[in-house]
């Protein structure tokens, strides 16, 4: 579609994975946003997924999690084999990936940072995160979302 290219679809583009983009209208200061998301996609709440950049001893770290749970901090840090995590804020967040709150995809960010998928995202045939702004998501299969972002994958969602 015209005008909703993303740094995101733009690599998925020219690594030929397929992918589907699919428009919302969701204010991203909604109370329960990655909820209201997937209720508007019309697909459970557990195959969105919502990217979270967080500070891994000192280091920028992104965390792929479902938007029906929380980060966990702490398995996020040993998934890295670091020894404790912070959330990033929010400016370093968006200058390190390119993206703006509410629209950051694992896919396509400005500088690599490591990667790590909530597990649950294998048990899906597609997953849907950020295609890289605010009112897009993308649909992917989770290998290639692993492969994409040199992921590795454990168990990060608490709740």
């Amino acid at each position: 579609m015209a005008g909703q290219g993303t740094p995101a679809t733009a690599l998925l583009n020219r690594r030929k994975i397929r992918h589907s983009t699919h428009p919302y209208d969701v204010s991203p200061d909604a109370p329960n946003y990655g909820a209201l998301v997937a209720a508007a996609l019309g697909v459970p709440p557990e195959r969105v997924f919502k990217s979270l950049v967080a500070e891994v001893d000192g280091a920028l770290a992104v965390a792929v999690v479902p938007v029906t749970g929380e980060l966990d901090l702490k398995a996020l840090a040993a998934a890295l084999g670091g020894k404790r995590a912070t959330m990033a804020d929010r400016a370093v967040a968006e200058r390190a990936t390119g993206y703006v709150r509410g629209g950051i995809s694992p896919i396509g960010q400005r500088k690599r940072l490591p990667t790590v998928l909530d597990a649950s995202a294998l048990g899906h045939e597609t997953v849907y995160v950020s295609a890289g702004r605010r009112g897009l998501q993308l649909e992917l299969a989770p290998a290639d979302l692993v492969t994409l972002t040199d992921a590795t994958t454990a168990a990060l969602a608490a709740g």
